[in-house]
């Protein structure tokens, strides 16, 4: 079997892993998410670097729906350049400042009945503990999908004092390894090779997803859901799409501080 076939058997091993040791904790994070958007309120999302990709997996696209809000800072995810201008160090460097999620937070208007959710492999970074903490400090129930081997293999920045999830009303493990990367190669044993973080954590946020929907549609308060043409016609699918965005919008709108 080819390596790369190995990695796909390794992905496979840490979603059955989430599975079987995860689920309690998607199941806390899911009636969160639920009784706020049930609420009419938001399930605020952040995350810095590649903890970008669960971030747009939960809103928008095809199978989600309004009540997710995405919060995506570019200075800290957009890596395509990689070096000079917008590059990678800048941006490694940017979501490891101290204060800046304050910066952030302070943009927008929270209402008590919304919950955040933080997506970070690591846990580490200054942004997104700080993220966690400002909105719990804001009365916000905080989720926080991490990799705790990572995070605790790592140290703890002195300027900042914890690790997401010490900031964080329900955790969930990727059950991903210290160095993320799940496949070595012979030869190469060193420096593994293919990242399983992103994998786990968009079956995490598509787990959460499926199941808030489950419960807002039993209570009646399932929003729209963003769906393909292929799947209900363009008329039907346009009409999904306008009504998800034109729902997102009006809960959106009250989120600009001014």
């Amino acid at each position: 079997m080819h390596a790369g076939a190995s990695w796909i058997d390794a992905g496979i091993e840490v979603l059955e892993k989430i599975k079987r040791t995860q689920s309690a904790a998607i199941e806390q994070a899911s009636q969160i998410c639920a009784e706020a958007i049930g609420a009419g309120g938001l399930v605020h999302l952040f995350g810095t670097g590649h903890s970008r990709i669960p971030v747009e997996e939960m809103f928008p696209r095809y199978g989600s729906y309004p009540g997710f809000h995405p919060i995506v800072e570019l200075s800290m995810t957009f890596h395509t350049q990689v070096v000079g201008a917008n590059g990678q160090r800048q941006a490694m460097f940017i979501e490891r400042t101290p204060g800046l999620a304050e910066v952030i937070l302070s943009n927008f208007q929270f209402a008590p009945k919304d919950a955040m959710m933080v997506f970070s492999a690591s846990g580490l970074g200054a942004v997104v503990v700080e993220m966690a903490r400002g909105a719990r400090r804001r009365g916000l129930p905080v989720i926080a999908v991490t990799s705790v081997a990572q995070s605790l293999a790592g140290e703890v920045e002195p300027a900042v004092g914890a690790r997401l999830l010490d900031e964080a009303d329900v955790v969930i493990d990727l059950c991903t390894p210290v160095g993320d990367a799940l496949s070595r190669l012979e030869g190469a044993a060193e420096t593994p090779i293919g990242p399983g973080s992103s994998l786990a954590a968009v079956a995490v946020a598509d787990a959460i997803k499926v199941r808030t929907a489950e419960l807002l549609l039993a209570l009646g308060k399932l929003p729209p859901v963003i769906t393909s043409a292929a799947e209900v016609g363009r008329d039907r699918s346009e009409e999904l799409f306008d009504a998800a965005y034109r729902e997102h919008a009006r809960r959106a709108a009250r989120t600009l501080a001014t």
